[in-house]
């Protein structure tokens, strides 16, 4: 059987994009508020959770089960990402959130090491997986989704969203985060007031799965369904066809999920552990450095439209590779004002990066395997560099005890991004892929 062309599917009205875009965000808001609160947490929960030990070991254990979690993110992209390629984006994007917030919640209700002992831990193991899972296949989902109704020429104007949607949620975080250490004692938190924000959001799953689900499909990935029926593509082939684009962008995405999770989750605890800043006033200053990254998030990606795809990484390249060093000098003279200043620098650069991520994930990938590529691109490279980053930043300063550590290893990457990013064609002019030309070749053995 000949697979005939589908025609070019028709672009969503402004109202539809605005609905869309509004209700995807607003899940990436709540989803990663719920993971953002985990990271925040890390010296609270190193003593809750685990056994009385050197503050440094408790650290990174902490920090090592969180990266656990970011270990089931690529299973969870690949889970995710065939079920969004085979029944539809806004379902599973739906699901995604719920069990987020299921797992979020589980986390609020769990023992402490004092009344459990290592159950506690091993509960906690678990919860932390299926929000890794969970979480795997949300962002490329986004993106994804909200890409797939936007107009040639203003994708990353209004994929830029998403990632601003993930800076506030971090933001909102670490604002709870501030106003329950502001209002309780040590001991209060440490006794029951850690529970107060896992709790709080996770309710608003349901409010996240209620607005994706009143979402009409994406019209490519309409497109794709109105079409004459056709075999889904197996993983393997998926990985096989698309390897070269996934190792490219992949390679370019470690600096965009080392960046912010250096950012978001690791320079509270550096300010407050290494460099003994008060931790009310470190929290005060990443909310501001995080709400400056949600705010200019929108803007780059108009500037991302404008200017291309590839000046926009080299950018995000040049200035987390030139400026990560005298952020880190900056920030560890002792003074608050200059950890504001160092992180508003380490923002700029994390935002660029993470807003012309967000396009390049649908850009470089055909419809018909796009939440699947994708999400396994994102989320392997989130794994090893992202999910990561907290521990690695702690152990190399522990280790060598130079606190400009973390900096060097985000100028290491940011080189290495430089490159990955120089070998990625342009894609900003260029139409949405349907399918690549290779894959065609694979069509035609499959439907004999």
């Amino acid at each position: 059987m000949t697979r005939r062309n589908v025609p070019q599917a028709q672009h969503s009205s402004a109202k539809s994009l605005r609905k869309v875009t509004i209700a995807a965000v607003a899940g990436t808001i709540i989803e990663w508020l719920d993971f953002a609160i985990y990271g925040f947490m890390a010296p609270t929960i190193a003593v809750v959770f685990f056994p009385k030990a050197d503050e440094v070991i408790g650290l990174l254990q902490t920090f090592a089960l969180f990266a656990v979690s970011f270990a089931l993110r690529p299973l969870g992209g690949a889970i995710f990402g065939r079920m969004g390629d085979r029944v539809g984006r806004r379902r599973v994007l739906a699901l995604t959130v719920l069990l987020m917030s299921a797992a979020t919640a589980a986390v609020g209700l769990l023992p402490s090491y004092a009344s459990a002992g290592i159950w506690a831990t091993v509960l906690l193991t678990l919860a932390r997986c299926l929000q890794g899972l969970s979480a795997g296949g949300e962002y490329a989902g986004a993106v994804t989704f909200v890409i797939e109704h936007a107009p040639d020429g203003k994708r990353s104007r209004y994929s830029s969203w998403i990632p601003a949607g993930a800076f506030a949620a971090f933001a909102g975080a670490a604002l709870l985060l501030y106003l329950l250490t502001a209002t309780l004692s040590a001991q209060t938190m440490q006794d029951w007031g850690w529970r107060i924000p896992f709790l709080i959001v996770a309710p608003l799953g349901v409010v996240g799965m209620y607005l994706r689900n009143r979402l009409d499909e994406s019209p490519l990935f309409q497109q794709i369904l109105d079409g004459p029926p056709t075999p889904h593509t197996p993983m393997l082939e998926t990985l096989r066809v698309e390897s070269k684009p996934m190792l490219k962008l992949g390679s370019y995405i470690s600096l965009t999920a080392l960046s912010f999770y250096l950012l978001s989750t690791y320079m509270t605890t550096f300010l407050r552990e290494v460099i003994g800043l008060p931790p009310d006033q470190v929290l005060l200053t990443n909310v501001a450095a995080l709400t400056f990254g949600a705010c200019a998030a929108p803007c780059i990606g108009v500037i991302c439209d404008a200017i291309g795809r590839r000046a926009t990484m080299v950018t995000s390249t040049i200035l987390l590779g030139g400026l990560s060093i005298p952020a880190f000098l900056l920030a560890s003279d002792g003074s608050i004002g200059h950890a504001l200043v160092a992180q508003l620098i380490l923002a700029l650069g994390a935002v660029t990066a993470n807003v012309v991520t967000a396009v390049l994930l649908c850009e470089v990938f055909p419809t018909r395997v796009r939440y699947t590529a994708s999400a396994i691109t994102y989320n392997v490279s989130f794994a090893v560099f992202g999910g990561t980053a907290p521990f690695v930043a702690t152990y190399l300063v522990a280790s060598s005890g130079n606190k400009l550590a973390p900096a060097i290893y985000l100028t290491v990457v940011a080189v290495g991004a430089l490159i990955a990013a120089l070998s990625i064609p342009e894609t900003a002019s260029r139409p949405m892929l349907t399918r690549r030309a290779s894959e065609g070749a694979t069509l035609a053995r499959a439907e004999g």
